[in-house]
């Protein structure tokens, strides 16, 4: 068990030559083509010993899936699929996961990649549940279930180079930063794309008369030039807050 988990642990990590991979694999009796997706278990600050236990314990009757830890927040499991098993049965395990370290303080949340087909693309599959972590943080905060392949435009704009979407803020905000515009601004405005640019509707839930939710918006039109009653308008609007987000946690990683 402890060779299979240094492998598997070295195998995400993108740390064996391909040679290595299959020598390995054949060693431990590891299948090289099974279908195969990673999941990463964040579990916040305070993982310990109880924590992995437990997940492994939800797979202890699967001798083909395995559950190890490369840093002291995150639980990878890589599990292995029969042909008939998809997506939303992975997605069905993630919430089997969440149930069993329901009690804990941390909020827990569950990301998977994509199901690949070889041994040796385990770690890509790794990479995207690590992405998928990442963009659930800046974008789905509300999300505890991520898949990178249900990541939408959020996956977009976090593979943009950073000086693209420097680029994209100068033009939009005209030199300034979205911090220019008020809590209280910032909320309408949402609560506005939620109702698919709905003034009536919007006002009601914001217990505000139409006139004031209009002056509102007007007022994000005189310090963008953007009339976000306009789909198009509201489009962009929208994507530049999406890319100051993304840009606000590239700079809290550094």
């Amino acid at each position: 068990r402890f060779d299979k988990d240094n492998f598997i642990k070295n195998l995400l990590l993108d740390n064996l030559l391909l040679v290595d991979i299959y020598n390995r694999s054949k060693k431990l009796h590891v299948d090289i083509n099974a279908r195969r997706v990673v999941m990463i278990v964040e579990t916040g600050e305070h993982k310990d010993g109880d924590s992995i236990d437990r997940v492994r314990s939800l797979f202890s009757g699967k001798t083909k899936d395995f559950v190890t830890a490369v840093d002291e927040h995150n639980i990878i499991v890589v599990k292995e699929l029969t042909e008939q098993e998809t997506y939303d049965d992975i997605r069905k395990t993630a919430a089997v996961i969440i149930d069993a370290l329901k009690d804990r303080d941390d909020a827990i949340r569950v990301s998977y990649g994509t199901i690949v087909g070889e041994i040796k693309e385990v770690s890509r599959s790794y990479k995207e549940a690590g992405m998928a972590l990442d963009v659930g943080r800046i974008f789905y905060p509300e999300r505890n279930i991520l898949s990178y392949r249900e990541l939408g435009i959020g996956r977009l704009i976090h593979q943009l180079p950073v000086s693209l979407c420097e680029m994209f803020l100068e033009e939009v905000f005209a030199g300034n930063t979205v911090d220019q515009f008020d809590e209280e601004t910032l909320s309408t405005v949402d609560k506005f794309f939620e109702n698919s640019l709905n003034i009536s509707e919007t006002a009601r839930q914001l217990f505000v008369h139409r006139n004031t939710l209009v002056y509102r918006l007007e007022k994000i039109q005189k310090q963008t030039g953007l009339d976000v009653r306009v789909f198009e308008d509201a489009l962009t609007f929208k994507i530049a807050l999406m890319v100051a987000d993304h840009m606000k946690f590239i700079e809290n990683r550094k």
